[in-house]
């Protein structure tokens, strides 16, 4: 079945804005991507500095989705969506960095969902959300969605 930005919206709930192409197929991809202020990295990139707490407490993704951020002053929500007992979630996460936002487990794609930034997907394994952060001289910053 190919999943659509318009069949996750009628899944979640959420509206997407009008300017995205609600019929388009949503790409999936194995690797590293960034939806505005976030970043999804696999675990096995970060793993030696990014790890779930040994008594981590994890929740299932429900099929209407986990808002994982609110963008800046109460903006569009980045939403984690998957199918019923394939994904799992933790916020209980040590990140030497500090930017971590949690870390999530899927045995099938699950997607990262935003009313402005519109869909991607995730292929099955361990993926951690990160806050994006840029740099302007010497100073960094987290990047304001």
């Amino acid at each position: 079945m190919t999943v659509t930005l318009a069949s996750l919206s009628q899944q979640t709930g959420l509206a997407v804005l009008d300017h995205l192409e609600k019929e388009a197929s949503i790409p999936v991809v194995d690797g590293l991507q960034a939806q505005g202020d976030l970043i999804v990295i696999p675990l096995s990139v970060v793993a030696s500095s990014v790890q779930p707490w040994t008594d981590a407490t994890w929740t299932d993704v429900p099929p209407e989705g986990v808002e994982l951020l609110r963008g800046a002053a109460g903006g569009n929500p980045h939403t984690l969506v998957a199918d019923p007992d394939t994904c799992r979630w933790t916020t209980n996460v040590s990140d030497s960095d500090g930017l971590a936002i949690g870390i999530f487990e899927t045995s099938a794609v699950a997607y990262l969902l935003h009313p402005e930034h519109g869909a991607s997907g995730c292929t099955p394994g361990t993926y951690v959300i990160r806050r994006q952060r840029e740099h302007e001289g010497q100073r960094a910053r987290l990047v304001a969605d």
